[in-house]
């Protein structure tokens, strides 16, 4: 079986709806990713919210209900067969972002903007005519800058709208089995609630984010003080004082042995006569050298370095 259902099990279990997994074709965000997105999405709604409170004149809360990672055939199929759909451009590109408001929703702001006291208009859904479409445009251009600020640590773009659709099933804004994000948002205008959703590309805003992993969003000031910390650093080791031993090529015995040694016991060293002698820094072997005399101390004089050992 390629795919299974989740069922949330408790006393409002009947009340839930199950949710269709498809475990050939798995989609997760990472858990930074999903955070950093949410907090633009939640950023955007309260802006909007504030936008068309504005412009409304009525009291407007949306908030964030979840953000998904799909395809777009699956978000297609989440709609609505009839409901309109703003194409949007972030780039200098065809329309591949999507703004899903339901007809009954676009038709209670068109009441309110024309002055009207928000009735919910019981009517056969329809295409909206030349001065509601103004209207709806005009509406939602204002937001594009909010959606421009909202997501500008994540990655700047300029959305502009370009069209509305009203058949989902009808309009390609991506091929079908490309991934995308989807941000599913609850709205409250004038009392009515409602619902919307945001779809975008994945690759347009995870691809950023990746992308910026591995960077340090430093400025040149804060490079420079890096640089000289380092230094400072550098410095300070080199004036560290450090024991430094020479010592002959280590010998193995048995504590039975070294329990045993006595007051002039000769210890015959496992070291030849022309091997030279180790010079260790902390265990370490950093250099080689020879035995001989500094006036009447005894001396090492070096006669190579190990550059593995002094790193």
């Amino acid at each position: 079986m390629s795919s299974k259902t989740r069922v949330h099990v408790g006393a409002d279990a009947p009340a839930l709806k199950a949710e269709s997994y498809d475990f050939r074709r798995p989609m997760t965000l990472a858990r930074e990713h999903s955070r950093a997105l949410e907090m633009a999405f939640e950023t955007y709604a309260r802006q909007w919210s504030m936008q068309l409170t504005s412009r409304l004149r009525v009291l407007c809360a949306i908030t964030l209900e979840r953000l998904e990672l799909i395809t777009y055939d699956n978000y297609v199929d989440s709609l609505d067969p009839h409901t309109v759909m703003v194409l949007m451009s972030l780039e200098e590109a065809r329309p591949n972002s999507i703004v899903q408001i339901s007809s009954q929703t676009t038709m209670l702001w068109i009441d309110y903007l024309l002055g009207g006291p928000g009735l919910a208009v019981q009517e056969s859904q329809r295409e909206l005519t030349e001065i509601e479409h103004n209207l709806i445009v005009n509406l939602l251009g204002n937001t594009m800058t909010d959606l421009r600020y909202a997501f500008a640590a994540v990655h700047p773009f300029s959305p502009s709208i370009r069209t509305i659709q009203y058949s989902p099933q009808f309009v390609q804004a991506v091929p079908a089995k490309e991934a995308v994000l989807v941000a599913r948002f609850e709205m409250v205008i004038g009392g009515t609630p409602s619902q919307a959703t945001i779809m975008i590309p994945a690759d347009t805003l995870i691809a950023p984010l990746r992308a910026g992993e591995g960077a340090e969003a430093r400025t040149q000031a804060e490079e420079l003080e890096a640089q000289n910390a380092g230094e400072r650093i550098k410095r300070a080791m080199a004036a560290v004082p450090t024991d430094v031993a020479v010592r002959f090529k280590p010998l193995t015995i048995h504590p039975r042995d070294a329990a045993a040694f006595e007051v002039g016991q000769v210890i015959r060293l496992n070291h030849q006569v022309t091997r030279p002698l180790e010079v260790v820094v902390a265990d370490r072997i950093i250099a080689h050298g020879v035995p001989g005399k500094s006036g009447s101390q005894l001396a090492c004089k070096v006669v190579s370095t190990e550059s593995q050992g002094v790193q």
